[in-house]
């Protein structure tokens, strides 16, 4: 019963966010000069489709730590799988290491129950434009109200469970911005903020 009750909650919560992606979408149809949807049952339709194949992660922040908390909306698109990240409760402007980690725990004391960064290819770390490991993402950036609301695209993961699948894994925010040099991880500290990816749908 309380797994249903969150899974109603944080599909509730991804609405917006999906509702969102939708919109881009038919913006991105248009400007490739593809016929975009025609009609509200085209759009709703559109959108069951994109529910099952969502996920979502609702974020916590450290006992001892600052408030920090949010969600991460996945979503399979067209080959593709994004990330939209809403957090708040961060320090103005600061920036933060952001990944997917192996493991599906977020219960120790300082999420280190998370594991490591997400790596099934055993690769070093590094940034999106070279080699990487597959949980890497680009860093956060909180704005001027400590609030973060951006839009991430993943590349060679999927929404499935599995090898190269990250429903199970979890998502951590760091204290600290990636170097994306630093191995094995980018030197962005303490683990400040944690949540388990789950599939809907």
């Amino acid at each position: 019963m309380m797994t249903q009750v969150m899974s109603r909650s944080l599909c509730v919560l991804a609405l917006p966010l999906l509702l969102g992606a939708c919109a881009v979408h038919v913006h991105e149809q248009q400007h490739r000069g593809t016929k975009p949807m025609e009609s509200k049952d085209a759009m709703h339709e559109h959108m069951a489709q994109m529910m099952g194949k969502m996920g979502a992660a609702s974020l916590s922040p450290l006992a001892s730590g600052a408030p920090v908390s949010g969600l991460v909306v996945f979503h399979q698109m067209e080959g593709h799988l994004m990330a939209h990240v809403k957090l708040r409760g961060l320090e103005p402007m600061s920036v933060h290491g952001f990944h997917v980690h192996e493991k599906s725990s977020c219960a120790s004391a300082d999420f280190s129950s998370a594991g490591g960064h997400f790596n099934p290819d055993g690769k070093a770390h590094g940034d999106q434009s070279g080699e990487r490991h597959a949980g890497d993402m680009p860093n956060l950036t909180a704005d001027a109200q400590g609030n973060v609301d951006q839009k991430i695209m993943l590349h060679g993961v999927t929404l499935a469970a599995g090898e190269r699948g990250i429903e199970g894994r979890t998502v951590i925010v760091h204290a600290n911005p990636d170097d994306f040099k630093s191995q094995p991880a980018g030197n962005s500290g303490p683990r400040i903020a944690c949540g388990v990816i789950a599939r809907h749908g």
